[in-house]
């Protein structure tokens, strides 16, 4: 008996889903969908990070690991990890184990909870860059780094982000969904809208 996912293997993607389930899961459930949630939002920008010089598809696999090595990415825990957690996860093998990628992720942590500290709410200032609009490409292009992107990455950078370099901070906004780089003809891909009389 067909299962439920049989008729979704058939729609047509984007090729970078390839044909691994795995991504083709994220790209049919999470990338480029409108993300809100401010923890969420700060997960992926430090797993974009991790991924720097990788796959995407490495990352995807060790993700549980991350979570689970990471507090599931609560920053408010992170931001309280010292040298001794930090030595934790470069034993752990179920992640990337880098040092400068560990770390800045702790101190991602503390940035994140200093901004809560002011009142500034970690999804109102992700968004604010693009007036909380989705940025829809043209489906054509296979873009890698834009000025809106360039800027984000400096901001970050001026509040003391690690591994926000232009490129990473495209990637991220095309996964949380402030970029829609969906190719045309892929299933995800809105419908253009028609004009109204």
């Amino acid at each position: 008996m067909p299962g439920p996912s049989d008729h979704v293997a058939e729609r047509r993607r984007c090729k970078w889903a390839g044909d691994d389930p795995l991504m083709r899961a994220y790209h049919d459930e999470e990338w480029g969908v409108p993300q809100h949630d401010p923890r969420m939002l700060w997960e992926m920008l430090m797993l974009e990070g991790f991924q720097a010089g990788l796959s995407w598809s490495i990352v995807l696999r060790k993700r549980e690991a991350f979570r689970k090595a990471f507090a599931d990415f609560d920053p408010f825990k992170v931001a309280r990890f010292g040298s001794r957690e930090v030595e934790r996860l470069l034993a752990n093998p179920g992640i990337v184990r880098a040092r400068a990628k560990i770390e800045a992720t702790v101190q991602g942590a503390r940035i994140h909870c200093e901004m809560a500290e002011r009142g500034e709410d970690f999804d109102d200032f992700c968004w604010s860059f693009s007036n909380g609009r989705v940025l829809r490409g043209d489906g054509r292009t296979r873009v890698v780094t834009s000025p809106l992107s360039e800027q984000i990455s400096r901001e970050l950078k001026r509040r003391g982000f690690k591994f926000v370099g232009p490129t990473i901070v495209y990637a991220w906004m095309q996964a949380v969904g402030i970029v829609d780089d969906h190719e045309l003809g892929c299933w995800r891909r809105p419908p253009r809208r028609r004009p109204t009389a």
